[in-house]
């Protein structure tokens, strides 16, 4: 395998990152404390302070403690988050944080912050099952666009530190070519020329179904072909017409019980949705103890 997945470029620098994820967690908060947690003013004292377990209760990986200790910093900045695992490793269950602080921020944070965890651990996990299902192959898994809107940078990273890697971000770092546009286009050469006249730096690829827009895309120097709804036979019988004349990529009715199979074809990359859009969340729960009033 000669190329690379697709990730996110530059842009990503670490700041942009933080900045991202701030704005991510502050709308998380507002949607679900609105104009106040009534329950917790009501019935805690302002003055309590609290100690907090988060813990993991099922096998997984554990992801997601930035947007969980983010979530209690912006309620209290007095918050204490401890981080008890490190993040992108398997783990059976057992206590994931700590957090220390007034009672009334515990509280209120609590269900924002186990949501992104929970959420971005079983994005982690189901992409740590993908890749363990294609050990000992050349294969490299990678997600697809079908996110959550507006948490696909968050759900981008959980996919890479459960061991899968990043497609295209979005519909603006890369070419992928496909039916409708080839029809628009005029043909897989048409739409190849085009999309190499406007940015012939980025990355491009282009689906195809059968031998003869197989025999096209080559045609046009296509470096990388999405080979659409194939089955383990189609796909072995793909990648020898291509001959490592382009890099290859299955796609489509993809699982985790046949991904083994599919990677076994000699593909290059397999892109799965389910990474993203059928993912579990990751079984997880948060224990308050209050601390003796002094």
């Amino acid at each position: 395998m000669n190329g690379a997945p697709l990730q996110r470029g530059p842009a990503a620098a670490s700041l942009r990152a933080l900045m991202e994820l701030s704005e991510i967690v502050a709308a998380a908060i507002a949607e679900d404390v609105g104009a106040g947690d009534v329950t917790t003013l009501a019935t805690v004292p302002a003055d309590a302070r609290a100690v907090a377990t988060i813990t993991q209760k099922q096998p997984g990986v554990v992801f997601g403690l930035d947007a969980a200790q983010e979530a209690f910093r912006q309620l209290d900045p007095a918050v204490r988050f401890e981080r008890l695992v490190p993040e992108g490793e398997w783990r059976e269950s057992g206590p994931v944080a700590r957090i220390t602080g007034p009672a009334r921020a515990l509280l209120t944070g609590e269900r924002t912050a186990l949501n992104f965890l929970g959420r971005l651990s079983g994005v982690a996990t189901a992409a740590a099952r993908a890749t363990r299902e294609v050990e000992g192959t050349a294969t490299m898994v990678l997600d697809t666009r079908k996110t959550t809107p507006g948490l696909r940078a968050l759900e981008k990273a959980a996919v890479k530190a459960g061991g899968a890697a990043n497609h295209r971000f979005g519909l603006h770092d890369a070419f992928l070519i496909k039916e409708n546009h080839i029809a628009a286009a005029g043909g897989i050469g048409p739409a190849v020329a085009a999309a190499r006249a406007a940015h012939p730096e980025l990355l491009l690829e282009v689906e195809v179904r059968n031998p003869a827009e197989i025999d096209e895309a080559l045609a046009a120097a296509a470096p990388r072909l999405l080979l659409d709804n194939m089955d383990p036979t189609q796909l072995a019988a793909a990648v020898a017409q291509i001959g490592g004349r382009a890099e290859t990529e299955a796609s489509g009715n993809v699982t985790l019980q046949t991904l083994r199979a599919v990677a076994q074809t000699g593909v290059d990359f397999v892109s799965l949705g389910a990474l993203t859009h059928s993912a579990s969340t990751l079984d997880l729960s948060l224990l308050l103890e209050l601390e003796e009033r002094r």
